[in-house]
């Protein structure tokens, strides 16, 4: 029973032995848990302001990103515009060439069918003139297969003329 109940001189023992490990916890043991704490709390304090800043990084770059995308987006839609421009005027300037073209093509055209008809003309009044004649040889050859047809012929161009 002496455990239950302990005497004054165990107890006087046992507190003077706590205090001598308390002094010599404090001295050896507890100023180096503090510190360990102490640089454990500095090294959660850092963590925190770097991961504060790390944040306030990226929000920047997030913006930075964001200014970034809005000019490329801007870039991108006066490049299309310049290009639709650029294509309108490119096929406006085709089709005015084209038209020219065409017009040079049609005056061209007109020249040459022009050409064709007066050359088909003269044609046609020289083999006409060659066919009148021929016809004109053919009847002065029935007409004047006589002599007595070719007197007559004669005598009458001689009447038609009008000599004065």
């Amino acid at each position: 029973m002496e455990l239950v109940n302990p005497g004054i001189g165990l107890i006087i023992w046992t507190a003077i032995t706590f205090i001598i490990v308390l002094l010599l916890l404090r001295k050896f043991a507890w100023n180096p848990i503090m510190e360990g704490l102490r640089q454990r709390e500095d090294f959660i304090d850092e963590s925190i302001r770097a991961a504060e800043n790390a944040k306030a990084e990226m929000a920047n770059l997030r913006a930075e990103n964001e200014r970034l995308l809005d000019e490329a987006r801007a870039e991108r839609e006066r490049i299309i515009r310049e290009a639709n421009v650029a294509a309108k005027n490119l096929i406006e300037e085709a089709k005015g060439e084209a038209q020219k073209q065409a017009q040079r093509q049609l005056d061209e055209a007109r020249i040459a069918i022009n050409t064709e008809k007066q050359a088909a003309l003269a044609d046609v009044k020289r083999q006409v003139a060659q066919l009148s004649l021929e016809i004109a040889e053919k009847l002065l050859r029935r007409e004047l297969s006589n002599e007595s047809a070719q007197k007559a012929l004669v005598q009458d161009y001689v009447s038609n003329l009008n000599v004065q």
